[in-house]
């Protein structure tokens, strides 16, 4: 069987996981804690990132780019894309795409993770220690600017890229279940991107994050709920 190697909190190897139920594939799932740096971990990928998708016949697929485009290539089928049809699509796919785990995910996700959860694991000499909550407010007053974005794109399009689901949704909706489970995601005047979350998180292929639990960080009682 595939094997991934994932953290269960990383946005981007949540994205992986959605993309492997949405294909309807299987992989084993294997958590892996990239700061502690294992060497046969390190010999998967040298950047020491997850995630790293492991295919069956050995091939590697390491970090989100090229794990995302590997199991497209792979998985995807004339019924079943995550990128889209005709080339425009594709590229507009692939534009948010860059927008949820580029910009998103440095002015929000990042440093939420960062502080409410990472710091604890970390060692001192990688930045471990007592959160900057600083950092998470100033994350936090970033978010409703996406959120209207979210919205707009839900409200004109019925999904972010189009009316069939994508990438760019699996991507954005990945970043969000990272804020919900930290505590860090607030809906209020919010309904189109709420309508749309709701729409992604109803899926089968979000249910084994819904039951994702880590280790001395329990979630609150919306992460897993379907109606909020």
């Amino acid at each position: 069987m595939a094997k991934l190697y994932h953290f269960p909190l990383d946005p981007f190897c949540r994205r992986i996981r959605l993309s492997l139920g949405e294909y309807g594939a299987q992989a084993e799932l294997l958590e892996e804690r990239p700061w502690e740096r294992r060497a046969a971990f390190l010999a998967l990928n040298p950047a020491g990132e997850a995630p790293v998708f492991v295919d069956d016949d050995g091939t590697v697929a390491a970090g989100i780019l090229a794990a995302g485009e590997y199991l497209e290539e792979t998985r995807a089928t004339s019924e079943k894309s995550l990128l889209g049809d005709a080339p425009a699509q594709r590229a507009e796919v692939r534009r948010l795409v860059a927008w949820f785990d580029g910009r998103f995910n440095f002015e929000i996700t990042a440093p939420v993770l960062m502080e409410k959860a990472l710091r604890r694991f970390l060692p001192p000499e990688m930045g471990g220690g007592a959160p900057d909550t600083s950092r998470v407010r100033a994350a936090i007053k970033r978010l409703p600017g996406h959120l209207d974005y979210i919205g707009r794109l839900a409200e004109e399009r019925g999904l972010l890229a189009g009316d069939a689901l994508s990438m760019a949704d699996l991507a954005a909706a990945a970043h969000l279940s990272v804020l919900e489970y930290l505590d860090a995601l607030n809906w209020e005047g919010y309904e189109p991107a709420k309508l749309w979350y709701q729409r992604v998180k109803s899926r089968p292929a979000f249910r084994p994050l819904l039951a994702d639990r880590v280790r001395g960080i329990a979630p609150p009682a919306v992460y897993s709920a379907l109606d909020f």
